[in-house]
């Protein structure tokens, strides 16, 4: 007796064993690919679902049993990218290396992402629909700042535990040293005052001052002195 074919990783339709709609991944991926091209070309605003449906070579009607709208689109492509940039981020959080040294390295990683200008440009698109799609900023900020704060309050907290910090709210103290690592670079971008990547040199005279203001705050020699 033969064994059975191994389950496909797509939910399959009744009508010759082909993806149900809108479960295709390898569809998805081509639809995110053209998207993530005329986003990138024309910028969010000028950009249309014709125009995306055209570059990925899918019909508008496949293009929308994917995606509802514009905006979900975006979402999606930013969160591709975001989950592999903050993985990589969290990854530095190396308990065994200098909290000072640790702090520099992922403050300056987090930063030099941060300003660059597609990621400028989902923060305000994010920022402009929440209010009429929450759900869309829920979902950016628990995978976007709410899990780097996590991690980073883990972080701490570990080093809390051996004596190296001393902090009495772990989160507060992650969110506080984020925001410092973002002192007159994300605003300014933000609001379109800027609209280049921030500068090697930008980068480490803020961050460098974040870490230090951090370690004079929290750290446990400090705190003794």
């Amino acid at each position: 007796m033969d064994s059975p074919a191994a389950p496909s990783s797509a939910p399959r339709d009744r009508r010759g064993g082909r993806p149900a709609a809108g479960t295709d991944p390898q569809k998805r991926r081509q639809i995110l690919e053209g998207a993530g091209r005329i986003f990138s070309t024309l910028g969010f605003d000028a950009a249309s679902m014709n125009d995306v449906a055209r570059e990925a070579q899918v019909s508008k009607a496949t293009l929308y049993v994917y995606f509802q709208d514009k905006e979900h689109l975006f979402a999606a492509i930013c969160a591709e990218r975001r989950d592999r940039n903050i993985s990589e981020l969290i990854a530095l959080l190396d308990v065994e290396k200098p909290i000072e040294d640790v702090l520099i390295r992922f403050g300056t990683d987090m930063i030099a992402l941060l300003s660059q200008p597609f990621v400028v440009a989902a923060h305000r698109i994010v920022i402009g629909v929440a209010g009429r799609m929450p759900e869309v900023g829920n979902e950016f900020f628990d995978a976007g700042p709410r899990r780097t704060t996590d991690a980073l309050a883990s972080y701490i907290d570990k080093h809390v535990a051996a004596g190296g910090l001393v902090v009495p709210d772990s989160r507060l103290a992650a969110a506080q040293f984020l925001d410092l690592v973002q002192t007159e670079i994300m605003r300014p971008r933000l609001y379109a005052v800027v609209n280049k990547p921030a500068t090697d040199e930008e980068i480490d005279k803020v961050v460098r001052s974040a870490a230090a203001m951090f370690i004079a705050a929290y750290g446990a020699s400090a705190r003794r002195s």
